[in-house]
């Protein structure tokens, strides 16, 4: 679909549903972004992310100020909590794939702005959320909610902003995105669910790891990627590749981070290390080590995980060091990569489409 023509009268998908025309962002045309190898030591992720963003940094700009807007109360006293919330959403990355899955396939609209603000909603609830679960301090070297106030602080701003995430998505000509959205929020709570109840289950297969991971992370940037096709006039071919896109991208993103947790770097990382060892929680690397050692050997890591948390972590790294986990998590998040990319051909040349191919590239080799 040519990225420069406008929206008729009704926009139609392959399923039947038709929402009103809506009026067009105006974008500034922009050069097609270069290729570049990541990470670049002189940037940090939220200026890779703004770079990445250029062929939509008008309407991204938008989504920031309609998130701050929609975070504003007027009881004063819960003014600091609130805007605090909107600083530990970070890179933005999920109103970005919005605003360039939408800016790839046809003309961006302010749906496409409520789209953004939305996702980022749900995002940010659950890493709030999350932040409680994993009694954690900070967020990107930022203090967490919970740590500045306290945990029942925590889990109320996050469900003020779920509640206030539906509720802009309900503005909306059509209640498909609130559908969508509704349901990769049930699905990102599920895998959070389900991999809170697996904690210290050293049984939990490849399988079973890649279900949990495709709900909790993938799938809020499948619909993210979806809906920005499918409110720019997308054939259900394209929003299907899209989504495709979004769910590599998003599995790609956390078998990096499950890399990221063992062998990266805090400073850059923005977290405490080893944390998911700590917690008895089953990521590719340790699935990968329990599937490769002789089960004697095993067996000695087992009584490792099943004892006391602060020791984990030291005890069980020169084992891994020793194993192909690291060569193997890094591989298979690079087959995501991949799989993310190849979901483009079906897209033309431009400078969103650019940009995520190269987003699929940062999201693996960022601290790699």
């Amino acid at each position: 679909m040519d990225s420069t023509s406008t929206l008729s009268t009704t926009a139609s998908d392959d399923r039947g549903t038709h929402r009103p025309r809506t009026t067009p962002i105006d974008e500034e045309k922009r050069p097609l972004a270069t290729a570049r190898s990541y990470p670049p030591d002189s940037l940090s992720a939220k200026e890779v992310m703004r770079r990445l963003s250029v062929p939509v940094a008008d309407a991204l700009l938008k989504v920031e100020r309609h998130f701050a807007n929609e975070l504003r109360s007027p009881h004063e006293d819960l003014a600091p909590v609130l805007q605090h919330g909107t600083q530990l959403g970070g890179k933005r990355l999920r109103p970005a794939l919005v605003l360039l899955t939408g800016a790839a396939v046809g003309p961006l609209t302010n749906d496409h702005v409520v789209l953004g603000t939305v996702v980022e909603m749900v995002h940010t609830a659950t890493l709030i959320h999350d932040d409680v679960l994993d009694d954690a301090e900070t967020r990107r070297h930022v203090a967490t909610i919970n740590s500045r106030w306290d945990s029942h602080t925590s889990i109320l701003v996050g469900d003020y902003l779920f509640a206030q995430s539906f509720r802009l998505a309900a503005t909306l000509s059509s209640t498909r995105a609130c559908q969508m959205v509704g349901e990769a929020a049930r699905l990102v709570c599920e895998g959070e669910l389900r991999q809170v109840l697996a904690r210290d289950m050293l049984n939990i297969s490849e399988q079973d790891y890649f279900a949990m991971i495709r709900g909790k992370t993938a799938e809020l940037c499948r619909v993210a990627c979806e809906l920005g096709a499918i409110y720019s006039g997308g054939t259900q071919t394209i929003v299907d590749a899209m989504g495709r896109y979004g769910d590599a991208l998003g599995i790609a993103f956390q078998v990096a981070d499950d890399f990221l947790d063992l062998w990266g770097d805090d400073k850059t990382v923005g977290k405490t290390l080893g944390t998911d060892i700590g917690q008895g929680k089953m990521t590719l690397p340790l699935i990968r080590l329990r599937n490769t050692l002789p089960k004697s050997q095993w067996d000695r890591i087992s009584n490792i995980l099943s004892g006391p948390a602060a020791d984990r972590l030291d005890a069980v790294m020169p084992i891994l060091q020793k194993s192909d986990a690291r060569s193997y998590t890094r591989r298979i998040a690079e087959s995501f990569k991949q799989q993310a990319i190849n979901s483009l051909d079906c897209l033309p040349d431009s400078g969103a489409k650019q940009s995520l191919v190269e987003l699929a590239s940062f999201c693996v080799e960022r601290r790699f």
